[in-house]
């Protein structure tokens, strides 16, 4: 990140009833884009240099935490993840989200 961007931080909760199931089917699903990773109920997500996201399995869903270099990408990374994670949790789709920004 240069000096001239500031980082957009989210946090996001997805509530569902397999988050450890869905985080594993985005890990699988987007490692053939980028260098995910899995273990111990968290994924990352690395978009690039300076975008990111971890999901962790939380005890009502999918913990969520976005960063990215400005608030609109921010907004739109949120878009991208969620429409995804609907995508593998269609059984129990649209799930709800709650995002705060920091």
């Amino acid at each position: 990140m240069t000096a001239n961007e500031t980082a957009a931080i989210a946090t996001g909760l997805a509530r569902c009833a397999k988050p450890e199931r869905y985080i594993q089917q985005l890990v699988s699903h987007w490692g053939h884009k980028m260098a995910t990773s899995y273990a111990d109920g968290l994924g990352a997500f690395p978009f690039s240099e300076i975008e990111n996201a971890t999901m962790q399995v939380h005890g009502e869903g999918i913990a969520i935490t976005l960063v990215t270099g400005d608030a609109e990408r921010n907004v739109h990374l949120r878009g991208v993840i969620e429409r995804h994670i609907d995508r593998f949790a269609f059984k129990e789709a649209p799930l709800s989200y709650e995002w705060k920004e920091q």
